[in-house]
C-alpha cells in the first residue's frame, strides 16, 4: 500500500520530487505527453504539501503559475486545496468553482 504525501516528511516530499521530475523529463524526451503530464501534476501536489495551508487566506487573489493572464480568487480552504473561481483578463470570474493544490499559486494579486 502507498503512503500519502500527507504522511511523508519534507525530506521524502524532496526525495518525491526530485523523482517525479526525472521521470518527467524522461517522459518528455521519449515523446510521451500525456505520462509527462501525470508527473507534472505529481509533482505539484508533492510540493504542495511542502507548503503551509495557514498562508493562504479566503478572499486572496493569486496569479496561476502557467496560466498566464488568469488569476485565482480563494473562497475557502481545505488542506492544501484551495476552493475558488479563475478570473480571466476582463475581470470576469467563472461559474464553476474548483478545487487547485496550493502550489501552482504564483504571486499574490491582492487580499481582503
Amino acid at each position: 500500500m502507498e503512503t500519502r504525501y500527507s504522511e511523508y516528511t519534507v525530506e521524502q516530499l524532496r526525495d518525491e520530487v526530485a523523482t517525479l521530475k526525472e521521470k518527467a523529463q524522461k517522459a518528455e524526451q521519449m515523446g510521451n505527453v500525456s505520462e509527462y503530464a501525470i508527473y507534472e501534476r505529481k509533482v505539484q501536489m508533492a510540493i504542495a504539501y511542502m507548503l503551509n495551508p495557514g498562508d493562504f487566506k479566503a478572499g486572496e487573489v493569486y496569479e496561476l503559475d502557467g496560466d498566464p493572464g488568469q488569476t485565482f480568487v480563494i473562497s475557502y480552504m481545505n488542506g492544501v486545496f484551495a476552493w475558488g473561481y479563475r478570473i480571466n483578463l476582463l475581470g470576469q470570474k467563472y461559474e464553476k468553482q474548483e478545487a487547485i493544490p496550493i502550489s501552482v499559486f504564483g504571486k499574490r494579486v491582492q487580499s481582503t
